[in-house]
């Protein structure tokens, strides 16, 4: 399942890549605004759902997983190209672990090939949701699966019945609140609440543009960053998270003034989760 706006020049490649999946059968969905007729070439069991208005990531795959009923839910950004056998591997390591509940693989840069976008979703040190290996070199793909707190939403397969459990009273999966950023990490919370597990397997692979939704509305960007990351910590840490609200709050307004006006340094706030 593809959300998109439509407009990301790495699209067709996207689906192209999604519909040239080996050793399983896909069916493709893109989600995408009315407003927005993006030129695609015929695909066979692609169906396209086209939304009134422009929608948020998570409403967006909430409507895409809505109409999937397949057990295993893959979840692409629409400047991801995903590897022939991507899929495969991810089934084939969520069939092998009953309660990993997602599993994803490693996404390299796609400039940078040699260097890896991420292959996970961890907190670190100052509770910022960052991606595992970020700018580090790749695992060998015969490493085996290990396990990591969750996914991230750039290029993931979902265990459908593992959604179920933690989707809310009206079948929402991902919170539509969130718009974009942080949902899949408030997921991944979720997912983890419930006692399930999440995988990273180095066997799977995809290059990934990062920004390339984004890229021309910044400020809207680094505000869903930013405001996404305090409603995610405090429902995921409760009461524990306000003694510690002071500091992080700190933190982060010393690392956006550092940052402000250099664009040539991406500060650790954008290397969250997932960067449409």
């Amino acid at each position: 399942m593809v959300p998109s706006l439509g407009t990301s020049r790495f699209l067709s490649d996207c689906l192209d890549s999604a519909a040239a999946s080996e050793g399983v059968c896909v069916e493709i969905f893109l989600v995408h605004p009315a407003s927005v007729t993006p030129t695609l070439e015929p695909l066979p069991r692609l169906e396209v759902l086209a939304t009134r208005r422009e929608v948020g990531f998570s409403m967006a795959c909430n409507l895409g997983i809505a109409k999937c009923a397949a057990e295993y839910i893959a979840l692409l950004n629409d400047d991801v190209i995903v590897e022939p056998q991507w899929a495969r591997q991810l089934i084939a390591a969520l069939a092998a672990a009953p309660r990993a509940a997602a599993a994803q693989g490693v996404n390299l840069q796609m400039a940078s090939p040699e260097w890896m976008d991420g292959r996970g979703l961890e907190f670190n040190r100052s509770w910022q949701a960052v991606q595992i290996g970020l700018g580090d070199p790749p695992p060998a793909s015969s490493e085996p699966a290990e396990e990591i707190f969750g996914v991230s939403a750039t290029a993931a397969i979902y265990r459908r019945s593992a959604l179920d459990c933690v989707a809310s009273s009206d079948s929402e999966v991902f919170d539509v609140g969130l718009e974009s950023y942080y949902e899949d990490v408030d997921l991944a919370c979720r997912l983890r609440a419930a006692g399930f597990s999440a995988l990273s397997v180095p066997a799977a692979r995809a290059l990934h543009a990062g920004a390339a939704t984004t890229e021309s509305r910044p400020l809207h960007r680094y505000s869903l960053i930013y405001g996404n990351r305090y409603l995610v910590l405090a429902r995921a840490r409760g009461r524990d998270f306000w003694p510690s609200n002071g500091w992080i709050r700190a933190g982060t307004k010393l690392r956006s003034f550092a940052h402000r006006g250099d664009p040539t340094v991406r500060s650790s706030e954008s290397q969250v989760a997932r960067e449409s």
